[in-house]
């Protein structure tokens, strides 16, 4: 692809995402946290370690912004909080000593929490459907 269609297809992304709700947004934040704990895992099984921790690097990334763009005047949010400092903590420990076991953990944590928020955004979505087709009859 050239530079010209490669600045095309960047614009076309940045639009699709400027056009996501935040619910959608966040779901998509964590669907790369997700993906990115994932090929961390794979490349320690490899003992591709320059994958491994560009990809806990990238994680530690996602798990900062999600933590910065908390609003903290909700109680989740300072639960939110203390989750994300947890899974930095436990991914510079992971970094660190290469630990598989622990990866895991956070993997299956974030894969959760992802979920979580999943169904939330659809259970929403669905209230509000409802309570448009009830305001239209």
């Amino acid at each position: 692809m050239d530079l010209k269609g490669y600045q095309g297809y960047q614009g076309y992304q940045e639009q699709g995402i400027n056009d996501m709700t935040p619910g959608e947004l966040l779901l998509l934040l964590y669907d790369e946290l997700v993906k990115r704990l994932f090929r961390a895992g794979l490349a320690l099984d490899k003992e591709d370690y320059d994958l491994f921790e560009a990809s806990v690097d990238r994680s530690l990334d996602i798990i900062r912004y999600l933590d910065d763009t908390l609003d903290m005047q909700y109680p989740i949010s300072r639960n939110l909080n203390r989750l994300y400092d947890y899974f930095s903590f436990e991914l510079n420990r992971v970094k660190a000593g290469r630990n598989k076991t622990e990866l895991d953990r956070v993997k299956t944590m974030a894969g959760e929490l992802r979920d979580t928020f999943r169904e939330a955004q659809k259970t929403g979505e669905q209230e509000l459907a409802q309570q448009g087709a009830g305001g239209q009859a």
